[in-house]
């Protein structure tokens, strides 16, 4: 589950990480109000549950008196698909520097791993994929937990500058909001340094694990369905495992680590998955139907890859859920498919004479979705 900005400080700020000041407006009157309160200068930030707010102009600076002003033109508008509804009123801090601390759960070690960078305030995706040694990886012991000295070696590894003891303590700070929480990933983009030598969370993302939300309630109630993307919420109407991400394959396997495997190949070849999209185990055509129907939505999706491994779900009844929604147009799009497992050959025979390019196995058809979509380098 993710939280909103104004959430994540809240949860920080329970954890002792220093936060600006900050509330929630919902008009431009609102948001007056509160920049006038302040009486300084403040930074007036779009509250959707998606990145690239200040890229897409939903993060801007403003006097007090410009303030409803700027809100104005922030709320309303339209980020990725979601509407902003309310926006976060803070202090601006004054910035000397600007660094990036984050947690993730890494599945090979099976640790949570720190991650931090001196070039915070920019994405840290474009971060790793330009100068990924400028990314320092630290795997936490988990019955330790992230001890102070750690925390400033790595720092230090990093390249930070400033007081290395309050950046340390920061980050351990973040490490007990992560595991206090039940997150399943925490960061602070930027971690400011300020001119006066203090250090603040700037902007802060925390993402919940559902699994664990039945531990803490009050975290639970923070879900916003409303501001969810709305293919992820017809999805959990359908009971699909399903994420939007920001390429442009669409990806439909049965189980989640075949679809994982299916985004890495994508990736590999050149391309970018569009979504996650697991229809479990056992699923029947009109399930399959119902997955094409909702991958085929998104603007984004430029193909469609269907990478299939029957065991408890057979193959035929996958083929009969695409061909179903060919039939009724829904597919403008080049689809792929990889059948293999039991009822291949029914499949592979219900197929025939479709407009659908099948492949023998994983890796081409990626490489010839990825082509098809123009994404390959």
């Amino acid at each position: 589950m993710k939280l909103h900005e104004f959430q994540a400080k809240e949860i920080l700020a329970k954890y002792g990480v220093p936060v600006p000041p900050g509330k929630v407006a919902y008009t431009p009157e609102e948001a007056e109000r509160i920049a006038k309160d302040y009486g300084k200068l403040v930074v007036i930030k779009a509250q959707v549950h998606v990145g690239g707010r200040g890229k897409a102009g939903g993060v801007k600076l403003a006097k007090p008196e410009e303030s409803r002003e700027v809100a104005g033109k922030i709320l309303g508008m339209d980020i990725k698909g979601l509407t902003v509804k309310k926006v976060l009123v803070a202090e601006a801090v004054d910035i000397a520097k600007e660094y990036y601390a984050g947690l993730i759960i890494d599945r090979s070690s099976q640790r949570v791993v720190l991650m931090v960078s001196k070039e915070g305030g920019v994405d840290i995706e474009e971060v790793a994929r330009t100068n990924p040694k400028a990314i320092v990886k630290y795997p936490i012991d988990p019955h330790k937990g992230l001890r102070p000295f750690e925390a400033r070696e790595v720092v230090k590894q990093a390249g930070l500058e400033g007081n290395l003891n309050r950046l340390a303590s920061a980050i351990v700070k973040l490490y007990n909001a992560f595991v206090g929480s039940d997150a399943s990933l925490a960061e602070i983009n930027p971690l400011v340094v300020t001119a006066d030598g203090e250090i603040i969370a700037a902007d802060a993302k925390i993402d919940l694990d559902d699994n664990a939300l039945f531990r803490h309630p009050d975290l639970a109630k923070l879900r916003e369905v409303e501001a969810e993307h709305p293919l992820e919420i017809e999805a959990s109407n359908y009971g699909f495992a399903y994420v939007k991400l920001d390429g442009d394959v669409g990806i439909i396997g049965n189980g989640a680590g075949l679809v994982m495997y299916t985004l890495d190949l994508v990736n590999r070849a050149g391309g970018k998955p569009a979504n996650f999209l697991d229809i479990g185990g056992g699923a029947k055509a009109d399930v399959v139907y119902n997955a094409v129907k909702l991958v085929a939505k998104d603007p984004d999706v430029k193909g469609i890859f269907i990478n299939i491994f029957g065991g408890i779900t057979r193959a035929d009844e996958v083929a009969k859920g695409v061909i179903k929604a060919l039939e009724e147009g829904l597919v403008k799009v080049p689809v792929v498919m990889r059948v293999a497992g039991t009822a291949e050959e029914e499949a592979k025979k219900l197929l025939e004479g479709k407009p659908i390019y099948l492949y023998p196995n994983s890796l081409e058809a990626a490489k010839a979705i990825v082509t098809m979509v123009g994404g390959a380098k």
